[in-house]
């Protein structure tokens, strides 16, 4: 591109520019109490790994309601990895029972009965 022709366009970036600023300035969120907060919660992943057990997420569940989290706006308990061991013919996850023997329907029961998200 020859300087002229970069001159000429100049003007027109600095428009544009301008203009995808100011936009963005005017932009409202829409107060309809949805994502009023990112997503709060407690992921095994960052402390434990795949050294998970369903005794281990009861506890974590209990201690986010213990010491405030929950009142705070924490919400989610999360599994990230190792919980599972393949899938079935059907192709559903199958839990690893050793670790959870109760099943995981059991543990999302008793972490919904603390008032969290599993």
């Amino acid at each position: 591109m020859t300087t002229s022709k970069r001159r000429q366009r100049a003007p027109c970036l600095i428009a544009c520019l301008a203009a995808v600023l100011f936009a963005a300035s005017e932009a409202r969120a829409w107060d309809n109490g949805v994502a009023l907060t990112p997503p709060m919660g407690w992921n095994s992943w960052n402390k434990f790994g795949c050294n998970v057990s369903e005794d281990l997420i009861k506890s974590m569940a209990d201690g986010m309601v213990a010491s405030g989290m929950k009142d705070a706006g924490y919400e989610y308990v999360v599994i990230d990895d190792c919980w599972q061991v393949s899938r079935d013919g059907d192709g559903n996850i199958v839990p690893d029972a050793p670790r959870f023997p109760s099943g995981m329907k059991a543990l999302a029961d008793y972490i919904h009965s603390k008032g969290l998200k599993f």
